[in-house]
């Protein structure tokens, strides 16, 4: 009779993470690799529209760095959690605070999060929980399909901005400003 031993996953650092070769599109939960799907091209239009914006008026008035693509972002240690931002907006300050060469070991001001048709909400109120935690002012949750952005302050503090209206970021970018719908 052959005894199996139970042995845990291992898990992984950040470090680890970054070192992995192909690993395409995922995110590390609590130690462990989270494959992603690819987004659509509906989704990666949306994506460079908002950090364009975002950089665009960052870059005019030197107030910091805008990412896009999966940006990664470490929301938790030991174990280490890195979520993929579609788009993030840190000023040179945060920015100059940072000590892995990676991902962002240090909160940016504001985060964008583009909905999928194949987000579960759980999973969403989750990621943006971890955010608001580690110091993010504003996350915007953008939804393509009602062309409005939720911009939220904490889970209990949001602010609803349909295509009609102006999006704005005071706590984050004074003086910004764009119809929503320019961003769709």
């Amino acid at each position: 009779m052959v005894t199996q031993i139970y042995a845990p996953p291992m898990l992984l650092t950040g470090a680890d993470f970054a070192a992995l070769e192909q690993q395409g599109p995922a995110e590390l939960i609590e130690g462990e690799f989270v494959p992603m799907t690819p987004p659509g091209y509906d989704h990666c239009e949306c994506e460079l529209n908002f950090a364009s914006a975002i950089r665009a008026f960052a870059r005019q008035h030197g107030l910091g760095k805008t990412f896009c693509g999966e940006v990664g972002i470490y929301t938790r240690r030991n174990p280490d959690t890195i979520r993929a931002a579609d788009a993030a907006f840190i000023s040179f300050e945060r920015f100059n605070q940072r000590t892995e060469p990676t991902y962002l070991d240090v909160a940016p001001e504001l985060v964008v999060e583009i909905l999928s048709p194949n987000d579960r909400w759980r999973e969403v109120l989750a990621k943006l929980e971890e955010y608001l935690t580690i110091g993010v002012k504003v996350v915007w949750l953008v939804d393509p399909a009602k062309q409005q952005v939720l911009a939220y302050q904490s889970l209990t503090q949001k602010q609803t901005f349909h295509a009609e209206d102006l999006l704005t970021c005071e706590a984050v970018l004074p003086g910004f400003a764009i119809k929503v719908a320019e961003l769709f």
